[in-house]
């Protein structure tokens, strides 16, 4: 069963406590596009979500080692106690839940007061809900997009304010090879990965006159604590059991699926990424990442292409406001 390789990539465990709201999202894999930073890398101010463990984690140790500045989030503070010890006063650590929109707007404020400029804003907390459509609770949907939607939205609408004052820089986005694909069991966590998507792609546009650049990164799956464990889980149905809902569903607890991916290597090549100029719109990690997605895109395409007598046959002759296929104003814009 392939399909469970795709982009599950939570990086420390949900133990079922709905108030247990932050996850890092982790994965990745050897970035070999981009070279990696040199020995002598501008120091930088970043503020991370989602820094408790796992890939969140990963980027703050390599970031700190560095010698840059860090501002992490995460719900309990003092897993990060022993970073803190070693790294000093480089390290400000505040408690976030990324749920709470006041909470989030005054720690973004505090980050920026306390480091004076943020370079890089990357928005890292979430988690999956597993479970098929009809299987999942009104109450699972509502804090599966709150806490991956909502979340990651509060948290660049808080920045943009800052990062407009200062003339420029960077919000990252943690989304993954599933906001490109789709698989069963998963249809809500896909849900708020492909509405990130959309969100970021307008978003880019919207803030690139003010030196604002975004980037979403699009991991595979990687070797974390993923698995059953590493998810909140709907209650099953009997229905779903033969089907491959219930297939993905024992992957997952059984730790089945291909996990080629490391949230070291994936820490580094973000960072990497911020020496590109422009920024890379999406950053795809992963040798899984890039065969299934290229091959979704490649289908697609060819999907639209058999449409596109259908789709230019419901043009109107001459649109009521005198626009034609060749003057739309988006027809050229990307």
């Amino acid at each position: 069963m392939a399909f469970c390789s795709l982009y599950l990539h939570s990086c420390r465990a949900y133990d079922g406590n709905p108030d247990n709201k932050e996850f890092s999202m982790t994965q990745q894999h050897t970035f070999a596009t981009h070279p990696m930073p040199s020995a002598i890398a501008p120091k930088r101010n970043w503020l991370i979500t989602g820094t408790s463990s796992g890939f969140g984690r990963a980027l703050t140790e390599q970031l700190l080692a560095r010698g840059d500045n860090v501002v992490a989030t995460l719900r309990k503070v003092d897993a990060l106690n022993d970073l803190k010890a070693e790294h000093g006063d480089r390290l400000h650590v505040m408690a976030l839940d990324v749920t709470d929109g006041d909470a989030i707007q005054r720690v973004v404020d505090a980050a920026f007061a306390t480091l004076g400029r943020i370079d890089v804003v990357i928005s890292n907390a979430g988690y999956g809900l597993l479970g098929a459509a009809e299987e999942v609770t009104d109450a699972q949907i509502r804090h599966q997009l709150d806490t991956n939607v909502l979340g990651s939205i509060r948290v660049a609408r808080a920045a943009l304010p800052h990062l407009r004052k200062q003339g420029g820089g960077r919000l990252m986005q943690l989304s993954s090879m599933g906001g490109h694909i789709a698989f069963p069991a998963l249809s809500l966590y896909h849900t708020s990965k492909w509405a990130m998507e959309g969100f970021y792609e307008s978003l880019a546009q919207e803030v690139a006159p003010f030196n604002i650049q975004t980037t979403l990164v699009e991991p595979g799956s990687a070797l974390t604590s993923f698995g059953s464990a590493g998810l909140v889980n709907a209650s099953a149905m009997d229905a779903y059991d033969a089907t491959a809902v219930g297939d993905t569903r024992r992957m997952l607890a059984a730790s089945a699926f291909p996990t080629p991916g490391d949230a070291g290597k994936m820490a580094a090549a973000m960072i990497a990424s911020v020496d590109q100029s422009p920024a890379p719109r999406r950053l795809l990690l992963g040798s899984d990442a890039y065969t299934l997605v290229h091959a979704a895109l490649t289908d697609r395409l060819a999907a639209f292409e058999a449409q596109k007598d259908v789709a230019y046959s419901t043009d109107a002759d001459i649109a009521a406001n005198g626009t034609t296929p060749s003057n739309v104003p988006w027809s050229a814009a990307r």
